[in-house]
């Protein structure tokens, strides 16, 4: 039996700077005991621990339009969503969480309720909150392609100027709801990673924080491989993604070889298991790190010397 310590908001004071504690004003370890399943939790149903951009790419080859589940678990449904040029999503919108996007390749114009209209293109987030309808549309030549995060099972509204997509199971009717979600200091419409980090020498960090949905950009120079002693850390009650938004970033996932994923790659891990994300490559690195908990503890093992 092993010791594990808990670390309460320590996504947060990693992307934020060592001196940011966004839950107290000093950082508070606690010993325990954490329970954890005797079985390594398994990769079930879509999941796998890498999915390579190039490969999807590869797969859907000569299609515009295509879409890839990367994670569908309860607290996370993630997709690559291709769109053709010209095409459109209905006006829609989902009633009490909010939906973000990265985009991956080629331009999405983006009509929010409240906002006016702007085009995104590669290294854009942009995020949406809950009750305010939205539309994206590919302008421009090429099919856009974007990562879609939403929380796990979300429902989508469309407005009464649209035509529902079926859903199984489910009829639409006509209803009426109050108010519009909000954008926030820490929650705003869109970030240009390209021009206001890279290029411009802002601060990576929080891009959305929500009660029920968390996206934390989180950059550095690349670093030597630690040993694989370092098994970094495990969330008891959460899976974790991974965007990866520049460079590339190496990976030790318990029970699995050591891999380094690139720009564009998505990486998950189960509930459970250790994981040790580090900045590859030679140069500069980006993750974004997603998950359903905006202040989720980092549990790691307690040496008992």
């Amino acid at each position: 039996m092993r010791w594990l310590r808990v670390a309460a908001g320590a996504v947060c004071a990693m992307a934020m700077g060592a001196h940011a504690q966004p839950d107290s004003q000093s950082p508070i370890r606690t010993n325990a005991w954490a329970p954890r399943p005797v079985d390594l939790p398994p990769y079930v149903g879509t999941h796998k621990p890498h999915w390579k951009l190039s490969s999807m790419l590869a797969d859907h080859a000569g299609r515009e339009d295509w879409s890839v589940t990367l994670a569908d678990d309860r607290h996370l449904l993630a997709q690559y969503v291709s769109m053709a040029p010209g095409k459109s999503t209905p006006r829609r919108f989902h009633p009490d969480t909010r939906v973000f996007w990265i985009v991956q390749a080629g331009q999405i114009r983006f009509a929010i309720e409240g906002q006016e209209p702007f085009v995104a293109s590669k290294g854009f987030l942009v995020q949406v909150p809950d009750r305010t309808p939205y539309r994206l549309e590919t302008v421009g030549a090429a099919p856009s392609l974007r990562l879609e995060v939403m929380v796990g099972g979300a429902s989508t509204f469309y407005t009464l100027d649209e035509t529902p997509v079926p859903a199984p199971g489910m009829e639409f009717v006509k209803v009426t709801l109050p108010g519009r979600g909000q954008y926030d200091e820490s929650n705003r419409p869109y970030l240009d990673f390209p021009r206001e980090i890279v290029d411009g020498g802002g601060r990576a960090g929080m891009f959305v924080r929500d009660d029920r949905l968390m996206a934390v950009i989180i950059r550095g120079q690349a670093e030597p491989r630690p040993p694989d002693t370092d098994r970094g850390h495990i969330h008891v009650d959460y899976s974790e993604l991974w965007f990866v938004l520049e460079g590339k970033v190496d990976y030790l996932i318990e029970g699995l070889p050591f891999f380094t994923a690139e720009q564009g790659d998505v990486v998950y891990a189960p509930a459970g298991r250790f994981h040790r994300p580090t900045f590859g490559g030679t140069g500069m690195a980006t993750r974004v790190g997603i998950n359903g908990f905006h202040s989720g503890v980092h549990v790691e093992l307690l040496s008992e010397n």
